[in-house]
């Protein structure tokens, strides 16, 4: 058998309400016989701690967030500052550098006190650049993950992906994306991976029975509240199909950023000026189990995201063979055949959505095919184990690099 790695696994503000994945994935790792080491940069605020796993990642995850004195005293000391100064990034890219040297050199130092000599970052935002900064002063070897489009993580994109040994990217989209932006950065080592799901936890102990007629149709949808991910325009459609006679109930679950003080208001006013209070509901952010059972619960599940890189929560529906409605934009088509295993409407089109939601309501044999299909196709390429699989031998590699394997 081969000797267990001690990988680090670096989360920013961990554990959230979208981390499903990342806990699905550790506990694969260490299914595995690899032995993760958790970091974060730090808690995530209390409304947004919602999965009954929750405290149990607390209490394993080390927070960079707050290092002693001394760490940020001697990151700045012992900074690569000639690879950082020859960025050229401006300020913003030293911003960040200040913010994180202190952390990547608390991180390095619990590396090396645990023996871990590789940390997978999740993220290319300061997450990335905490372990770029860690490697040029002695630490770890690391990776990364790219989960969307690169402007949304910040500056000193190269100086982040230059330092990596490989690199996973979540969609063919983005991946070219990446070759014609980053180019001579990407690491030699860089593949398509997408995120997955557990198949074997998000599945039917029953079959999917289509809407029966006369029934309110069941919406279910899912992801945190904001207004890229299009909820306001699914309250639109919600309120088309009553004005066209389809009863209609809807199930929002998720949480703003600032754990229900921010645009969850908003979205709320804008339920309640559709008059839709006796057909939709802002769960907030609900467990694991509770979005399976509301999964199991409904004839369709939809999310109008304005952009999606790929779409766990897609996902999850489909696992579970609840007939999925998406938008086309992002990577989602990589997921999502519009006709075969879901169906796919541009984003911020509320009456095309209302038609799509209308179709399903009315064609049982459609709701059928389309539960079928959509959990054959994540049976078939969006198994959560695949990642861990993927970074494990990524992680081997890098190590073996290095003389450590």
């Amino acid at each position: 058998m081969p000797e267990p790695i001690n990988l680090g696994y670096l989360v920013p503000q961990f554990p959230g309400q979208t981390h499903i994945f990342f806990w699905r994935e550790i506990a694969d790792l260490e299914r595995l016989g690899c032995v993760p080491h958790l970091f974060s940069t730090r808690p995530p605020p209390p409304g947004l701690v919602s999965h009954d796993w929750s405290d149990a990642a607390i209490a394993r995850t080390t927070y960079l967030g707050r290092p002693t004195p001394g760490h940020a005293l001697a990151g700045l000391l012992r900074a690569p500052w000639s690879a950082i100064l020859r960025e050229g990034q401006g300020g913003e890219f030293l911003k960040d550098v200040l913010i994180c040297l202190p952390a990547a050199r608390a991180l390095s130092a619990a590396c090396r006190a645990r023996g871990i000599g590789h940390v997978h970052a999740h993220s290319c935002g300061r997450a990335a650049l905490i372990c770029a900064l860690a490697r040029l002063m002695g630490g770890p070897s690391y990776s990364l993950t790219l989960h969307g489009a690169l402007s949304d993580y910040g500056p000193g994109q190269g100086f982040k992906w230059r330092h990596a040994s490989f690199a996973t990217i979540i969609t063919h989209k983005l991946m070219a994306e990446m070759r014609e932006v980053i180019g001579p950065d990407l690491p030699v080592d860089v593949m398509v991976q997408p995120m997955g799901v557990d198949t074997e936890d998000f599945k039917r102990d029953t079959p999917y029975q289509p809407p029966r007629p006369g029934a309110p149709l069941r919406i279910f949808s899912c992801g945190r509240l904001h207004r890229v991910k299009g909820h306001q325009d699914l309250l639109s459609a919600v309120r088309l199909l009553l004005d066209r006679g389809i009863d209609v109930q809807l199930d929002i679950a998720g949480e703003d950023d600032a754990g229900g003080t921010g645009y969850r208001a908003e979205l709320q006013a804008h339920l309640e000026a559709l008059n839709l209070g006796a057909h939709a509901r802002l769960l907030g952010a609900i467990s694991g189990p509770e979005v399976r059972r509301h999964l199991l619960a409904a004839d369709v599940f939809a999310l109008a995201s304005w952009h999606e890189p790929l779409g766990v929560a897609y996902m999850e529906a489909m696992a579970c063979g609840v007939p999925t409605i998406g938008t086309d934009a992002g990577g989602v088509r990589e997921l999502i055949d519009s006709g075969e295993s879901g169906l796919l409407v541009p984003p911020k089109a509320p009456e095309v959505l209302a038609d799509a939601i209308a179709a399903l309501a009315a064609d049982p044999d459609l709701c059928a095919r389309l539960s079928e299909a959509g959990r054959a196709r994540v049976l078939h390429d969006f198994r959560s184990s695949q990642g861990a699989e993927t970074l494990i031998a990524g992680a081997r590699r890098a190590l073996a690099a290095q003389g450590r394997f």
